[in-house]
């Protein structure tokens, strides 16, 4: 989801947001538990409330607090060669969440997904989203990351590992349930419907078995824009019919345009 654009100009109702879906805002108290736990300032996207709501930010602290383990998960889906302004704002906030916390990062380029829904796109090629985000990668690699900490995959190459959970989820929501999420018609491809679960499943631990080993309780947590709260919505909805860990999750207001 590229594109978002208010209802009116006044601009994206972020209150109307956190009251229809139930997502927690990022309160004072949780702040200042942040600067406790990690013994370092708050990040100004924290601070300035460009990161401004949560799901179960304070499950994860918790889990800090226990010295148990957690990672985070982010994502870019590939649609032109290189990441713009608006890009930039979940890869710098992670980049501070890896440092503060010292905890592993897998990072999904989504180059299945921008295949699918931009008409315009190719798979492969010069122009081709696989080699878009490959170039992408080299901008997300550039912000920092600890490289023995983090993994970065495109769906296509790292799908054998996805799929078993993307079954498990594909096999526990239906038609309807997607329709309703999501907004999608029956005129749209099913690539649309099937695409969702694959964005779920690397907020599972076990999808990640080189890092992980079989874990299936370790749980995430998802540095994201708000606009995508709605795969990750479904995807806590889901995790208890799976038997595996709702992840947590910690959304920004979108970029404005100049």
């Amino acid at each position: 989801m590229d594109n978002v654009t208010a209802a009116t100009n006044k601009g994206i109702d972020y209150d109307k947001l956190i009251d229809k879906f139930g997502c927690d805002r990022l309160t004072k108290e949780l702040i200042e538990r942040i600067e406790k736990v990690t013994g370092r300032r708050a990040h100004r996207f924290i601070r300035r409330g460009i990161f401004f709501c949560h799901r179960d930010l304070d499950v994860i602290l918790r889990t800090y607090e226990q010295k148990k383990p957690f990672y985070l998960y982010t994502g870019r889906g590939p649609s032109a060669d290189a990441l713009h302004m608006g890009h930039t704002i979940p890869f710098i906030f992670t980049k501070y969440l890896q440092d503060a916390f010292d905890v592993p990062l897998v990072i999904q380029i989504t180059d299945d997904e921008k295949f699918i829904f931009k008409a315009e796109l190719e798979l492969e090629g010069d122009r081709g989203t696989i080699k878009m985000g490959i170039d992408n990668v080299k901008d997300i690699i550039a912000f920092g990351f600890d490289p023995a900490k983090t993994f970065i995959f495109s769906d296509c190459q790292y799908i054998q590992y996805l799929y078993p959970n993307v079954i498990r989820i594909q096999k526990n929501i239906n038609f309807n349930q997607l329709k309703g999420i999501f907004g999608f018609d029956e005129s749209m491809c099913v690539g649309k419907f099937a695409f969702p679960a694959v964005q779920a499943v690397p907020a599972f631990s076990n999808t990640f078995p080189h890092i992980f080993g079989e874990a299936k309780d370790i749980p995430c947590l998802i540095p994201a824009a708000i606009d995508q709260d709605p795969y990750f919505r479904m995807t806590r909805d889901l995790a208890d019919k799976v038997k595996l860990k709702k992840p947590a999750s910690l959304y920004a207001s979108f970029f404005p345009a100049l």
